[in-house]
């Protein structure tokens, strides 16, 4: 490997008096205490090697991060397949190898590096650590690296990567997963996470060098290198008027009596949100204080996820009934995400992603027809969602005539092709994902729940003009385009034979290559699976989504206008269960559309995923 340096030195007497017999192990054991200069990681794999820990040292050495839906994610510790000094390292001179390969001016034109405010002490393992590392790797290499002085939302490495030109960026940050996981999201020049085919070249690289370079290690190089700059400023500025191009009613954000409460839930939401709603003319949100201020445990809540509802919104709603404020809005600790919350009757109702959405693609399609030019052709008019989402948008885009796209799972694959659209003359109004991630505007090539949690409170006070609801609106909404009713939910599984073992029953239901054709009492029309490229609703029975195949995905179609879909996560060990009823417009009593959806999602339950007979843990109400 010609470009690696020398090996750290390691006892050569431990390995020798406590080998594994196994000689691949024993390779690797070696290798990462040749290499991990971290002391805390290094003593784990010594610890575990001292105590005749076998399993846990095949578990931790054997096998290497991949690219899931959001870039590389694990647990924070010691091991190649564990988010740590070693792994970011590694990768980060994998993707220098890429980018070398790929860009004839890399070194003109630089790379993005920012981060969240993660931590693990028994690791000595933190976000900016982990930033700093993959900044040296690049400098020691004669990179340019615009490296944030302080930590920053996810959406804004993706912008800084379009608005300074750089090649490529990285964010570390393991979004809304549990406070011991950490990630390396990685944005391509176009602004967009890295799809296929560059996902798989760069873990090619990754292995192809392994070992740290000289000067991989020195941390110390964001502090000393002229290559260095700080986007920070220029970043934070730019993304704030760039925000101010989807606000159309700034006379009214600054009038209104309205008040809203914000929750960053303890990550890096507080200063960005509240300078968002600066821009729009509003007063601050008013912040929950025990949550204000990044906290790697997240300590006031269960999971740092606004996703899972009242249970872990309980501060903000408690602080919005003392204040009277009417809206929660609630970003996940990197900020790219949003819940939302209203105040009805003395209760509180918590919008799904999917019931945001509805708002959000009413909202920006209504702000479109009031503010476009009179030669503007809503047939060029685009909004995107990922395949597991509500199908509202394509009810609405059907009646109001602009077009509605589908992509896999995955935000990196609604900003491909997005900017594939903007490329080619199209206009992008709104794209989102179920699970609380939206795009509105395309300044942000990726989800952004800065600008989502301005752009709700914005459409709160217009609304609140037409004595209006938020949650009023969706229902005229839905009584407009018609019901869509859904439900997500998961199981925890932890052991991925038995999640393989439940997707190919389903490949083989009645016979080999066969599958079901019903569910319980329900007719199934159509199946989709993208881990294999099957569609039975095409005349040549290929799926026109790309095929998946390092993940679990099957979509049924039923006869009454339901569509379910089962697929593994792509960050945690789960399997999700996506279940939407369509109706039409005239069918529009939400109590039996509600009564047969439950039905279905307890037959698809019983008969496809069997969590008795499979040992899988419920979703914790």
């Amino acid at each position: 490997m010609g470009d690696c340096g020398a090996p750290g030195d390691v006892n050569s007497n431990v390995l020798i008096a406590h080998s594994t017999g196994d000689a691949q192990l024993d390779k690797a054991v070696w290798q990462w205490l040749s290499w991990d200069k971290n002391q805390k990681t290094k003593e784990q794999i010594e610890s575990l090697l001292q105590n005749g820990k076998h399993k846990e040292l095949r578990d931790r050495l054997c096998c290497r991060l991949t690219f899931g839906t959001a870039g590389l994610r694990s647990a924070m510790g010691a091991g190649f397949c564990y988010i740590n000094d070693l792994t970011v390292i590694q990768s980060t001179q994998g993707i220098y190898k890429y980018l070398e390969r790929c860009f004839s001016d890399f070194k003109q034109r630089g790379f993005v590096v920012g981060y969240d405010t993660r931590g693990q002490v028994t690791s000595n393992c933190s976000s900016k650590k982990l930033a700093k590392l993959t900044a040296a790797v690049l400098l020691a290499k004669d990179v340019p690296v615009y490296f944030f002085s302080t930590y920053v939302p996810t959406p804004f490495v993706p912008y800084a990567v379009q608005q300074l030109k750089a090649v490529a960026g990285v964010m570390i940050t393991a979004s809304h997963n549990r406070k011991e996981d950490n990630g390396y999201k990685v944005y391509w020049e176009n602004g967009a996470q890295i799809t296929s085919p560059h996902d798989k070249e760069i873990i090619k690289c990754i292995e192809e060098c392994v070992e740290p370079w000289n000067g991989s290690w020195n941390e110390n190089l964001v502090d000393t290198s002229p290559l260095r700059q700080d986007p920070l400023k220029t970043i934070c500025d730019c993304y704030m008027e760039d925000l101010r191009k989807i606000c159309y009613h700034r006379e009214l954000n600054v009038q209104t009596n309205l008040k809203f409460v914000h929750t960053s839930f303890h990550g890096v939401g507080h200063d960005y949100v509240q300078l968002a709603f600066k821009a729009f003319g509003f007063q601050p949100p008013i912040p929950v204080p025990e949550q204000k201020d990044p906290d790697p445990d997240f300590s006031t809540v269960k999971c740092p996820n606004p996703e899972e509802g009242e249970s872990v919104l309980e501060l903000s709603l408690r602080l919005a009934e003392k204040e009277n404020a009417k809206v929660v809005v609630a970003t996940d600790p990197d900020a790219n995400r949003l819940a939302v919350t209203e105040q009805q009757n003395g209760r509180w109702k918590v919008f799904t992603g999917n019931e945001l959405a509805a708002l959000f693609g009413w909202w920006m399609f209504s702000c479109w027809k009031e503010n476009c030019s009179e030669d503007a052709d809503v047939k060029n008019v685009y909004m995107l969602a990922t395949t597991v989402s509500s199908k509202i948008l394509r009810a609405i885009a059907l009646r109001e005539g602009f077009h509605f796209e589908e992509t896999l799972p995955g935000f990196k694959w609604i900003g491909s092709r997005v900017k594939e659209l903007l490329d080619s003359g199209k206009e992008v109004l709104f794209a989102f994902e179920e699970s609380i991630g939206f795009m509105c505007g395309t300044s942000v090539l990726d989800k952004d729940g800065v600008s989502a949690a301005v752009v709700i409170a914005e459409m709160a006070t217009y609304l609140e003009g037409q004595n209006l609801t938020l949650a009023q609106k969706l229902v005229e909404i839905y009584e407009m385009y018609g019901y869509h009713i859904s439900k997500t939910s998961y199981f925890l599984c932890h052991d991925p034979p038995t999640i393989k073992r439940i997707f190919e029953r389903l490949r083989n239901f009645d016979a080999p290559q066969s599958y079901p054709k019903f569910c319980g009492i329900y007719n199934i029309l159509h199946v989709r699976d993208v881990t294999t490229g099957y569609d039975s609703s095409q005349l040549n029975k290929k799926s026109v989504l790309p095929v998946s195949k390092s993940s679990q995905m099957i979509t049924f179609t039923f006869q009454n206008g339901c569509v379910a879909t089962l697929r593994t996560s792509g960050t945690e060990p789960k399997i999700k269960y996506y279940a939407e009823m369509c109706a039409l417009p005239e069918q529009s009593d939400r109590s039996v559309l509600e009564e047969e959806l439950q039905k279905l999602i307890e037959a698809l339950i019983e008969n496809f995923l069997e969590p008795d007979k499979n040992g899988l843990i419920w979703r914790s109400a």
